[in-house]
């Protein structure tokens, strides 16, 4: 597999780069509000930026993951702003950085992975392979 996966053209490149900027954007937002819960998900944010165009094999191979992970962290950061949040201008800026975030996620899933649902399926048999791993070592030759 080479490292970088799927379609090199003009609008993968600009929508991967359009997600890593949206993503270290609203890093920056929580990074500045000070507190521990928002350092952590700046934090959060910035691993999963850096993790989208890293140029290593690994990384590529489970970019799969990695879209789906970002996703599923904006989508807990949005329902915990929704709960427990302070309803300030700066916040509901970051909630549609967030929700274009989400956007764009989506359209690279279907693009790379088929949509959302196969991301689902491709978590669901990986988790099923990592439980079965230990019980097959031994029938292996």
């Amino acid at each position: 597999m080479s490292v970088i996966e799927g379609p090199r053209t003009p609008v993968a490149i600009g929508l991967r780069v359009a997600i890593v900027v949206l993503t270290l954007a609203t890093a920056y937002i929580h990074y500045t509000l000070g507190s521990m819960m928002f350092v952590f998900n700046a934090a959060g944010y910035v691993v999963l930026a850096a993790a989208m165009v890293t140029p290593l094999p690994i990384f590529a191979r489970y970019r799969w993951w990695i879209r789906g992970a970002l996703l599923g962290w904006t989508v807990v950061t949005i329902l915990g702003w929704v709960m427990f949040g302070a309803r300030f201008d700066l916040a509901y800026f970051s909630k549609a950085i967030e929700v274009v975030l989400i956007v764009l996620l989506v359209v690279e899933m279907f693009m790379y992975d088929g949509g959302p649902i196969n991301v689902v399926r491709k978590g669901i048999a990986w988790l099923i392979s990592i439980a079965r791993y230990p019980f097959n070592r031994g029938t292996q030759a």
